[in-house]
């Protein structure tokens, strides 16, 4: 008996997890093959009840976290058809399933969606994007499994940041700065890019999530042109921790960052630089390394598992690397 009731409590842990997958996977607006479906499909064959159907909804649809900064409207709707399929084949047809169906089969998909990530502390990281970018439930910004993986290694090593001034290289749409800001207790973090319209979206996102300069940490977005910074502007930021994902990607690119981090590492005491890659061509990927020896500046590879907080696609050849004169 003592045994069964075991079971029963292993379910229900495996069901919260779950649930939490459903969730985690929804809000980031993940490719909805990667969703825990098989789950779902033998609870409904052993239970023949929609209780678990309804509690997805609840964690996903449903929540505040929808109401407030809701993934696109063509994803809510292909989620929820995708649910109904599920449950046809199951148990007796759910209302608010179809109510919630019927919300978003009327409604105009709008220029904008958000994406949320979910983190630890139960907070969310919620960042605006353009729908263009959008197709088949997923986004065109591939350049993103390297900043949450920097961002999943960050909430590993909070002591790199605690306290401390950090400047962050293409910062994208925000997605690590935001969570460094959210859950290491920088004391200041200057989020960068050079693209206007990236520096447009990067602002709405920071302000999104409640980060200012007036409130802790202090929080700019500067405008950093590699080609162009100087060895001033570098010194007024001061940065302790320097931080980039994903911006080895371009042949063209590469002799400007690694001047650039040339000059960093010349401008700061020994500071902390972190570099993460996704390694789509390690012809490119070697030429950078190339680049940073001949200047100087050696480099070691930070190995070791990081937690998964994220979803996202882990088969990736992710690098990252720390580098110092």
């Amino acid at each position: 008996m003592g045994h069964s009731e075991e079971t029963s409590e292993e379910t229900e842990v495996k069901k919260m997890d779950i649930l939490k997958d459903f969730q985690a996977s929804f809000f980031s607006m993940s490719r909805l093959p990667s969703f825990p479906w098989t789950f779902l499909e033998k609870d409904l064959q052993s239970n023949k009840s929609s209780e678990f159907i309804s509690d997805i909804l609840k964690q996903t649809c449903l929540h505040s976290l929808c109401r407030k900064f809701p993934p696109s409207v063509r994803y809510r709707r292909l989620f929820l058809s995708e649910l109904i399929r599920r449950e046809a084949a199951g148990c007796d047809p759910l209302d608010e399933l179809y109510d919630a169906l019927a919300e978003v089969v009327g409604a105009e998909d709008t220029t904008e969606c958000y994406k949320s990530y979910l983190l630890p502390c139960g907070d969310a990281v919620s960042l605006m994007e353009n729908v263009a970018l959008i197709s088949e439930g997923t986004t065109g910004l591939v350049t993103w499994e390297a900043a949450l993986y920097l961002a999943e290694w960050a909430l590993d090593h909070q002591q790199v940041f605690t306290g401390r001034t950090v400047l962050e290289l293409g910062s994208g749409v925000g997605l690590t700065g935001i969570t460094v800001c959210r859950s290491c207790s920088p004391s200041r973090f200057v989020f960068s890019d050079c693209h206007p319209s990236v520096l447009q979206k990067l602002r709405a996102n920071v302000q999104l999530n409640g980060l200012s300069e007036q409130a802790t940490p202090a929080v700019r977005v500067e405008e950093l042109d590699w080609t162009e910074v100087t060895e001033e502007q570098l010194k007024r930021i001061g940065a302790d921790t320097v931080i980039a994902a994903d911006v080895v990607y371009d042949p063209d690119i590469v002799g400007s960052l690694v001047k650039l981090l040339s000059k960093v590492l010349r401008c700061s005491p020994s500071p902390e630089v972190l570099i993460c890659s996704t390694i789509r061509n390690p012809e490119t990927y070697g030429g950078f390394k190339q680049q940073l020896g001949n200047a100087g500046i050696s480099h070691h590879v930070i190995s070791g598992p990081v937690s998964h907080v994220f979803p996202y696609n882990r088969l990736s050849s992710i690098e990252m690397i720390k580098l110092h004169t």
